[in-house]
């Protein structure tokens, strides 16, 4: 048995529908404009190949969650995503073969502090202050791929307070999820428990302490989060 001097931060983990069960997170993998009008939107070249960034393992939060409005930034940002779970190893895998590595998928909203992010992007600097700070990655219940299988069309959506702010389909996806699976994989050896949020549509906004945000992935599930006041 091994002694620590300190005892070892919980395990992060994401609920499963329809379970009592929990899918243990390793890390969580994000990709950046992956939908073309979102990628237009902020003035990209939707031509350009997947990048990725990463979040903590514990910045996922269950549906349900009221999270505090964030420190350092006036500029919060909502963006919805496809949340895909790796369930198996792999270094390099092979595009026809990224299917067997996912377990299953949910549905998760990719918090971001924009005007820091802004603020990252003219000094060439990174992004973790923006997209990596604590109970930025809500997820909602996966569904294992068994149930789902793997989608590749279905409405992706989110709201705020009820107006729904970002509609799209995930057809509209520049790199499907093999792509985004294998391209991944080519950087790091994707084991078991990493999340992949795969990109958001278009319609990403400023959502205000006090309001919720609700989404979906048709055949996939939903996600309920409040922002909360600022921790004082």
């Amino acid at each position: 048995m091994t002694d620590y001097v300190l005892p070892p931060p919980a395990i992060a983990s994401v609920a499963i529908a329809g379970s009592a069960e929990r899918f243990a997170v390793r890390r969580i993998f994000c990709v950046g404009r992956n939908y073309a009008a979102h990628t237009r939107e902020l003035g990209n070249d939707e031509r350009d190949p997947p990048f990725f960034f990463t979040k903590p393992a514990d910045a996922v939060v269950d549906s349900g969650t009221e999270i505090p409005y964030p420190a350092l930034t006036a500029n919060l940002h909502h963006e919805i995503e496809l949340v895909v779970a790796i369930g198996k190893p792999g270094f390099r895998i092979a595009r026809e073969d990224a299917m067997s590595h996912i377990w299953g998928y949910g549905v998760g909203v990719d918090l971001t502090r924009r005007d820091l992010q802004d603020q990252a992007k003219k000094a060439a600097r990174p992004w973790d202050w923006s997209k990596a700070f604590d109970q930025s990655a809500p997820c909602g219940p996966l569904v294992p791929a068994a149930k789902s299988g793997h989608p590749d069309k279905g409405r992706i959506w989110l709201a705020v307070n009820g107006e729904v702010k970002q509609d799209g389909d995930l057809a509209e996806l520049i790199w499907p999820v093999a792509d985004v699976v294998a391209i991944c994989s080519e950087a790091v050896e994707l084991k078991a428990g990493d999340l992949i949020f795969t990109g958001t549509p278009a319609g990403v906004g400023a959502v205000q302490a006090g309001q919720k945000i609700t989404g979906g992935v048709d055949g996939i599930g939903a996600i309920e989060v409040t922002i909360g006041q600022p921790r004082r």
